[in-house]
């Protein structure tokens, strides 16, 4: 049995009396019974906040919902109803202690959500971008709670006292939150009307913190995932510059995001080589150079650049020359970077320490710049070839240069000459080859070469800018004559 409504001061007729006493007594058992009931609504909705702050299941907070609202309103029962962004619109809870209007509330609200939810998935299904699906679950939800309003009004009888608020989660319709009574004499009083809203607004809160906590921690968990692929992808990369007669050796590779499309490699060319890689003669024979880009960033340029990897180790070791591996690769990886619309620059070189021959292919790269010693000039190291994936038919020709002691080639990606400052103007390819030249000159070492044109990136970006695309840069020097070493080598 429903309790009773607690009584106005304006229900008793004039000079009548409450049983029990004079019109005084009568006057302060209402007041006492008002307040009585006013205890009662401050310890529910008291309860209904300590709920909020300390459940951690929404499912536990949302089955208190009709409870609450159905006591502190003094109803018969309430219902909660919430719209799923898949389309879905579901009864949540029921809470009713009467059976005969329980059963009759539980028929009409099944009926009318499931017929509403049959409505719905035709509208929202098969639709192609997320902004328009989320745009019409928009507007979905909030036909569907009008519609629930009309149903629920043909479903039941008129004598049952209904009322129903929206809850409403970042300007979101997301349910609607029902309270009914059975109660010949009930009457939805404005103060009453407030309490429902009240605890409609409470639910909203709980829904809203529920889903941001659940945001939170898929974050947290694909934050972990691309610590961890950023720390292969970094284990992949070469931990050090190997150990090649007569060449000094510098590289870098700063990505924008945890796991970068960015890719350089220096690659022995023999077996032996992988077997020994430091010694004498791994140091004296052919070394292959590597520098690529993956168009995009993150996760999966980062997975392409490793199967790009592994792809290109096994085709060096097959003696092939550098136009024929990018030949061979572009077969290789054609379907699987056609099928993720990416592809991939790649500049490929192979240097023989005793000849100081320097030969390569380029697969659409940006070319790296050589600086020679004799006349303190530059020049790009270009050759014809399309982009790996792009036309499995391409061909790849070759370039070959004769390097000298003291000649720089600088690997670089488009990160570097691409990167622009806070008024929109990029770095660009002049800047670099004005930055090149007056290192080359002035500086030593392929590291204080490499250190100088980073530094020079970075403040012409900006020490408070962050960089928009993974950047890398390998430099190559050559420090004494293949005579000079071969000559060595004989008196040993």
């Amino acid at each position: 049995m429903s309790p009773s409504p607690s009584l106005p001061f304006n229900s008793l007729p004039e000079g009548s009396t409450l049983p029990g006493g004079t019109p005084v007594f009568a006057l302060k058992e209402l007041v006492a019974r008002l307040q009585r009931e006013q205890y009662k609504i401050q310890d529910l909705l008291s309860s209904l906040g300590f709920a909020l702050r300390s459940l951690n299941n929404i499912s536990q907070f949302l089955e208190l919902i009709p409870m609450i609202a159905s006591r502190v309103t003094d109803a018969t029962g309430g219902a909660l109803v919430l719209f799923r962004p898949n389309g879905q619109l579901r009864l949540e809870r029921l809470y009713c202690p009467t059976n005969d209007t329980c059963q009759t509330v539980r028929y009409a609200l099944e009926s009318a959500t499931r017929q509403i939810t049959s409505s719905l998935s035709a509208s929202l299904g098969g639709k192609g971008t997320d902004g328009e699906a989320t745009a019409l679950t928009h507007q979905a939800a909030r036909s569907a709670m009008v519609t629930l309003d009309q149903q629920l009004n043909h479903f039941l009888a008129p004598d049952l006292k209904l009322f129903g608020t929206s809850i409403i989660v970042q300007n979101v319709e997301r349910g609607r939150l029902y309270v009914f009574s059975d109660d010949g004499d009930y009457a939805w009083t404005e103060t009453r009307q407030k309490l429902v809203r009240l605890v409609a607004d409470q639910t909203a809160v709980a829904i809203e913190n529920d889903e941001l906590t659940l945001a939170l921690r898929k974050k947290e968990r694909l934050d972990r995932e691309l610590e961890l692929g950023a720390e292969i992808q970094e284990k992949l990369l070469p931990r050090e510059c190997p150990v090649i007669e007569g060449v000094d050796l510098a590289a870098r590779c700063q990505t924008a995001q945890k796991v970068g499309g960015d890719y350089y490699d220096f690659i022995p060319t023999t077996y032996d080589q992988l077997r020994s890689p430091a010694t004498q003669l791994s140091s004296a024979q052919p070394w292959s150079v590597a520098i690529g880009d993956v168009m995009g960033k993150g996760v999966p340029a980062g997975l392409i650049m490793t199967m790009l990897r592994g792809m290109l180790r096994a085709e060096v070791l097959n003696d092939h020359s550098p136009g024929q591996i990018l030949q061979n690769l572009n077969c290789v990886m054609h379907n699987d970077l056609e099928s993720s619309n990416r592809f991939v620059t790649l500049f490929y070189a192979e240097y023989d320490p005793r000849t100081q021959l320097f030969s390569y292919g380029n697969a659409a790269h940006n070319p790296p710049l050589l600086w020679q010693a004799a006349n303190n000039t530059i020049s790009r190291l270009d050759a014809d070839g399309m982009l790996l994936g792009l036309d499995i038919d391409t061909r790849y020709h070759e370039g070959q240069v004769q390097l000298y002691p003291g000649d720089v080639v600088i690997f670089y990606t488009d990160g570097f000459t691409d990167a622009a400052n806070i008024r929109g103007e990029r770095f660009d390819e002049d800047n670099l080859i004005n930055a090149v030249n007056w290192a080359c000159r002035n500086l030593d070492s392929s590291q204080e070469i490499l250190e100088y044109l980073f530094n020079l990136l970075c403040h012409f970006i900006g020490p408070d800018r962050s960089k928009d695309d993974d950047t890398t840069l390998v430099v190559m020097k050559v420090t004494q004559p293949a005579e000079f070493r071969q000559l060595s080598a004989i008196e040993d």
